[in-house]
């Protein structure tokens, strides 16, 4: 049987950064990545040339630019890989650099998420596939179609789901790096346009540029180069699976549930200790479809649990404490990697007027297209 991220030696998030989610500017992707790096490098205590290997997570913008942006911070010869993952490219770059760290591979790694969106051919349309609807499905129409079954079968109300980004606004209006930093009202999530079905823009994210960056460490490298035990946080799991065929079942919740309870069970967490989780919510409902596919609400309940109030910040369970895809942004490749930065920091205690209480142990999760999904749980000792 092989080995879980738990089995082999410890990792520690020893230091994160962020370049301000935004929309898209004159910005190279390489002063958006630089800056990120620099920030992390900085929260660590570290300089480049102690990082001892890189992953980028990135899915639209150019191959190759791994090396076009770490060569301004000096090139040191670091073996360096390009991840893409879809949505959670940037969470299977942090994976990766965690795996490199527990194997023992290296003392010190870094996972770096950043997009500018250059490229926006699909692998369907590059492989000449077709099918009855030929595109005609985008995601927000997929999703709408979910939302309204969601209503159909559970009696929820387009309010009910509509508050999803009411409170994740609330959030990301407390949150500098957030693309989207205004609170709405639910007057304003409702009103026009509708983009699909009852899906308003303000219940799809807004899709940007910038970049993340997240060191990861071993103990002997923390030690060594005398970096700050207390602010370390320890990567507990990592899990990653593909989507299978489910039987009527929606496979995004399906995949969702599957990995994390994988992840769960390799931390040896149960869903009811999570403070906190940091979820893919490009769309309003898939928060109540991930919320319960997790086991964080039974079927059905997730948008009555919400409307209570219990995954706010200083709720039973802060869900998207940074604002979420929905206010925090979805630049695809820094995604995963922002959401490691915003848990570090929560776990701290370092989040300002938006910490999450007593804030011990946290989730975070993102699907690609839903084929993918990478689950990752993280602890504050």
């Amino acid at each position: 049987m092989s080995a879980t991220l738990a089995q082999l030696r410890p990792v520690r998030v020893v230091g994160v950064g962020l370049h301000p989610y935004q929309r898209l500017s004159e910005t190279p992707y390489t002063q958006l990545g630089v800056h990120a790096v620099r920030a992390a490098l900085t929260d660590a205590g570290l300089e480049w040339n102690e990082v001892e290997t890189a992953y980028t997570g990135t899915a639209t913008t150019a191959m190759g630019l791994s090396r076009l942006m770490y060569r301004h911070l000096r090139a040191t010869g670091i073996p360096m890989v390009q991840v893409e993952n879809a949505s959670a490219s940037g969470s299977s770059a942090f994976r990766q650099a965690c795996i490199e760290v527990a194997a023992g591979l290296a003392d010190v790694a870094i996972a770096v998420g950043v997009d500018k969106p250059l490229n926006r051919t699909s692998a369907q349309q590059a492989a000449g596939l077709h099918d009855l609807v030929d595109g005609r499905v985008v995601p927000f129409t997929h999703f709408a179609l979910l939302a309204a079954r969601y209503m159909h079968d559970h009696g929820a109300t387009p309010e009910q789901i509509a508050a999803v980004a009411v409170k994740n606004s609330r959030n990301g209006a407390l949150n500098p790096n957030a693309q989207r930093r205004k609170a709405r009202t639910l007057d304003e999530v409702l009103a026009p346009p509708r983009i699909s079905g009852a899906l308003t823009r303000l219940q799809c994210c807004p899709v940007g540029e910038g970049a993340a960056a997240v060191i990861v460490a071993s103990d002997d490298a923390i030690a060594r180069l005398g970096l700050d035990r207390d602010r370390a946080v320890t990567v507990l799991a990592s899990a990653a699976r593909s989507e299978t065929v489910y039987d009527g079942e929606n496979f995004d919740a399906a995949l969702t549930r599957e990995t994390t309870a994988q992840a769960l069970a390799e931390a040896g967490v149960p869903a009811t200790d999570l403070d906190l989780v940091e979820l893919h919510d490009a769309f309003t409902v898939e928060e109540l479809l991930y919320i319960e596919a997790m086991g964080l609400s039974k079927p059905g309940q997730a948008a009555a649990a919400l409307e209570a109030g219990e995954f706010d910040i200083g709720g039973r369970v802060a869900v998207s404490a940074s604002g979420g895809l929905l206010s925090m942004g979805h630049p695809i490749g820094p995604t995963g990697v922002g959401q490691i930065a915003e848990i570090t920091t929560q776990l701290r205690g370092e989040a300002g007027n938006r910490q999450h209480p007593q804030a011990r142990t946290a989730l975070a999760h993102m699907v690609g297209v839903g084929a993918v999904c990478v689950v990752h749980v993280l602890r504050k000792d």
